[in-house]
């Protein structure tokens, strides 16, 4: 498989790039992000989606996508690569995801009175993780349709940590339990 550093990454054309990604073996994990308001924020979590390969990256909600600037920089490219859709409301992410995976598992990635330690949680493939807005996080709509909801504890001041942080951790771990 070919490995691209940053200066390719940016630098490929977008149909050389359809090629590459028609040739990586994607992973059964779905990265759907909600309302997320930072072009930066969005443009890391498509780095993130590229280094996890997953099937696909939703962005959903009250947001910018691509071709934006600053998410094509945050990105170093891998808006190119990462399989990406637009959906107005998470709420038809999850159907169309369910639609195709009878399996899924959707689990979101929040602070709640329902939510459990993301270790503590058995993780069987396909899995949706869903992460939400940098101030309000998840909406409570998006969370009454998740299978689970899962959170990182937080042993600080500090009540949450970056979006970005916050997907990669509970996404690698489920990597590492689903492969």
């Amino acid at each position: 498989m070919v490995k691209l550093n940053s200066k390719q990454l940016r630098d490929i054309p977008v149909e050389d790039a359809q090629t590459v990604q028609q040739g990586l073996k994607r992973n059964p994990i779905y990265l759907i992000v909600e309302n997320v308001y930072d072009t930066y924020n969005i443009g890391g979590l498509f780095r993130l989606a590229d280094g996890l390969a997953v099937t696909k990256l939703y962005l959903c909600g009250e947001m910018e996508t691509p071709p934006h600037h600053k998410i094509e920089k945050a990105s170093v490219g891998t808006y190119k690569i990462v399989p990406w859709e637009y959906k107005e409301t998470t709420i038809e992410a999850i159907h169309e995801i369910r639609k195709a995976e009878k399996d899924v598992i959707i689990l979101a990635v929040e602070q709640s009175d329902s939510s459990k330690d993301y270790t503590d949680i058995e993780y069987k493939p396909p899995v949706a993780l869903i992460v939400g807005n940098e101030t309000f996080g998840v909406t409570e709509e998006t969370l009454a349709a998740c299978d689970k909801i899962v959170e990182i504890p937080m042993w600080g001041i500090n009540k949450s940590l970056n979006v970005i942080v916050s997907a990669a951790i509970v996404a690698f771990h489920v990597m590492e339990k689903i492969r």
